[in-house]
């Protein structure tokens, strides 16, 4: 028998939990998941003799360890900045470890011990990162090896709320964690790559320099630029690439809208603001407005940021119910961000008959004798209901399904790893597109520049 460990049982784990409780029979699996919170983990999994559910602090390091200690692979799922006291431990008693989380440095620095202890830790192989980098992968490989070169290569991803369940003027709502939504984009500058060009966005500027796309069926959305698209030229083998951009994608006429919080600070996380407790939206608002004896602050606000009456985002902002001046907040030793998150989220929680969406876009192009050819991929994924979301489907069976392989020595090169190789992406992805988690790919003609021509 082989034993897991899953260490969190939050809402983007219930597909995996599914997953490993329709695998555990016929692969001899005994499953142990550890968490504060195991409601969701109790309605998934039942009475299972396959599973054992444990109601503690994982931060305790000795019961930490023994689990891990007891285990044969541990899948963290819990927020990335903890993924590393697990990461201690699955060293220590060399043990393989998933997570869907991007590679930090301090991991990064460890991968020749676990290299020499010939530990398999699998990294970003959930959504994004991960379905996006073994789609991609798949795709440039297939290019190359036909003897092309890779000219362009674009990428988006979106957390979208399903079209049957969109019912307000921003076409958005939280289908994943609302804090990452609203600090989306600082703490550093956007950086790509187009038409040999390279190009940095600052964060005020990030919302209004959004590119525009089509999907099959489901029409034109916006994206806005990811924070570093350059750091992906390497580890796709993108040598002779001329364009490289990665960005999240929203329906059109979400990013100007939201360009309006940005300008007036109420996205800042650095600060907390005075007795936020007591303060109604309307005075959150005008708190980031100049005073005036005479002015509401609706029009303070409108002249402020130029903004028509009669503009469809003045609409959205009344949607909001920003302007609410008795209702408070009721948040103490806030941080603006936080104010405004909790605003959102009082607007933009999936209702229990909601559907989400994931909405997934790659652009290759590539020339080969001399031609140049284009290749689009686009994604789409619903979710069930409000337990199996596309988000938590996206999220979580990748993550299973490598457990799944690594256990069976499908996947055994050692080391801190990305999903890039043949070995991985191909089994993974094949698995996925069975359960219906699958790529529409189509050559259409190339839409770049002309590499001739110096480029602006």
């Amino acid at each position: 028998m082989k034993k897991v460990l899953l260490i969190g049982a939050g809402k983007s784990t219930s597909s995996l939990m599914a997953y490993l409780k329709e695998k555990a029979p016929s692969d001899d699996l005994h499953i142990t998941i550890v968490d504060k919170n195991l409601s969701l983990a109790e309605k998934i999994v039942g009475e299972d003799e396959h599973f054992t559910l444990k109601n503690l602090n994982i931060f305790d390091d000795i019961i930490r360890g023994t689990l891990v200690k007891e285990s044969d692979l541990v899948i963290s799922m819990l927020p990335a900045r903890f993924h590393m006291q697990v990461a201690l431990d699955a060293i220590k008693y060399s043990k393989h470890m998933v997570t869907a989380s991007y590679i930090s440095d301090e991991l990064k620095a460890l991968d020749d011990e676990i290299k020499a202890k010939g530990l398999v830790f699998m990294n970003e192989i959930g959504l994004d990162p991960g379905i996006d980098h073994m789609s991609a992968m798949r795709i440039i490989d297939r290019i190359k090896n036909e003897g092309a070169k890779i000219i362009l290569f674009e990428s988006f991803t979106g957390g979208l709320v399903a079209p049957e369940s969109d019912d307000n003027l921003w076409h958005y709502k939280f289908t994943w964690n609302p804090r990452n939504v609203v600090v989306a984009g600082q703490g550093g500058v956007a950086k790509f790559l187009h038409a040999g060009q390279y190009k940095y966005i600052p964060y005020q500027r990030l919302f209004r320099r959004t590119e525009f796309l089509d999907i099959d069926q489901y029409g034109r959305f916006e994206a806005y630029p990811n924070r570093d698209s350059l750091k992906y030229q390497k580890v796709y083998g993108l040598d002779e690439v001329k364009t490289l951009y990665r960005g999240t994608i929203r329906r059109i006429g979400f990013s100007r809208a939201w360009n309006v919080f940005v300008q007036l600070g109420m996205t800042d996380d650095t600060y907390t603001m005075e007795d936020s407790e007591n303060m109604t939206k309307r005075e959150f608002v005008n708190a980031f407005l100049p005073f005036s004896p005479s002015d509401s602050v609706e029009l303070k606000l409108r002249q402020y940021m130029k903004i028509d009456q009669d503009d469809e985002l003045w609409l959205k902002l009344e949607e909001l119910d920003l302007f609410n001046d008795k209702d408070k907040i009721g948040l103490p030793n806030a941080t603006p961000a936080q104010m405004l998150q909790k605003i959102l989220e009082d607007k933009w929680t999936l209702k229990p008959q909601d559907k989400d969406m994931i909405v997934m876009y790659h652009k290759f192009g590539y020339e080969k004798n001399g031609i140049r050819k284009q290749i689009d991929s686009q994604l789409v994924v619903k979710g069930d209901d409000q337990i199996y979301t596309a988000m938590a489907k996206t999220v979580g069976l990748p993550v299973g399904i490598a457990a799944l392989k690594i256990l069976k020595g499908d996947i055994k090169n050692p080391g801190v790893q990305l999903p890039i190789t043949p070995e991985v992406y191909e089994p993974i992805l094949n698995e996925l597109e069975e359960r219906g988690i699958l790529f529409h790919d189509k050559e259409v003609p190339f839409q770049c520049y002309n590499p001739n021509k110096v480029a602006g």
